[in-house]
């Protein structure tokens, strides 16, 4: 069975591609229905019952796409509904609950501003792969949004403008953005280094023989294939862990500089 991605041959077993780590399960049952009618049409020597083969190949192939891309649609959905309008209404609750029914400090809002978007990112980047242009976007109508919603919110009780009036309350409303955005970005850098880590993990179970077979007709080189795959694989895992750890202190500062400073 060949990969629907790039084109590398896998085994009928497998649900992610070795070699592009691509999810199969969606393809598997249509890549085995033609893999079946391949074979029907192998054997058949009239050229009717040939091209009516052909027929119902191509029809079964419109119809999988037509359902794969409701699926899509379907998923697309639930995740944008999921990952980032419950964190933005979760964030909308709380800014309302600490500010008008408790009226308390900021630094709480802050906080919570900062910590509620990363689960909700690792959660979705942990189990699947995802283009990350689109969830950028994603990102940065939570961010604003979610200012956007504090700011309105507070306007129903003191009857402020919802906009900034200045240059000071612009900067405050971008760092504040810019503290969720933060947030949210390390949690996809977080369970993005999760599934590629889980990834790794099974192909390294593949390669790991062969990396010992060749290690050891290397041997008398003084070359060790295993020292540089060791290395090649930490290097990845540290240069992951650093990026996550400068997001969240971009995070951390964004939020906490205006509170911190008018304290």
């Amino acid at each position: 069975m060949d990969c629907p991605y790039c084109l590398e041959e896998v085994s009928e077993e497998a649900l992610v591609c070795k070699n592009c780590t691509r999810d199969l399960y969606l393809f598997k049952p249509m890549m085995a229905r033609v893999e079946e009618l391949e074979k029907q049409i192998a054997n058949t020597h009239k050229q009717e019952a040939y091209e009516e083969r052909i027929e119902e190949l191509e029809l079964l192939l419109e119809e999988h796409e037509h359902r794969y891309a409701q699926r899509s649609l379907v998923k697309w959905v639930v995740d944008v509904a999921l990952y980032l309008v419950a964190p933005l209404i979760l964030l909308l609750l709380a800014h309302w609950l600490i500010t008008v029914v408790y009226d308390t400090k900021m630094i709480y809002l802050r906080i919570i501003s900062m910590a509620l978007p990363l689960p909700f990112a690792f959660i979705l980047f942990k189990y699947h792969a995802h283009k990350l242009l689109p969830w950028f976007f994603g990102v940065v109508f939570l961010a604003v949004a979610s200012v956007i919603g504090m700011s309105w919110i507070t306007s129903q009780v003191d009857h402020s403008p919802v906009w900034p009036q200045s240059a000071y309350e612009w900067k405050e409303v971008l760092e504040y953005s810019a503290s969720i955005a933060f947030s949210f970005l390390t949690g996809m850098l977080l369970g993005g280094m999760v599934y590629k880590n889980k990834n790794l993990r099974r192909r390294s179970a593949m390669i790991n023989p062969l990396i010992k077979t060749v290690s050891e007709s290397l041997k008398g080189d003084g070359i060790s294939l295993n020292v540089v795959h060791r290395s090649m694989k930490t290097l990845q895992e540290y240069g992951g862990t650093i990026v996550a750890l400068g997001t969240t202190l971009a995070s951390i500062y964004t939020g906490l500089k205006g509170v911190i400073t008018g304290l």
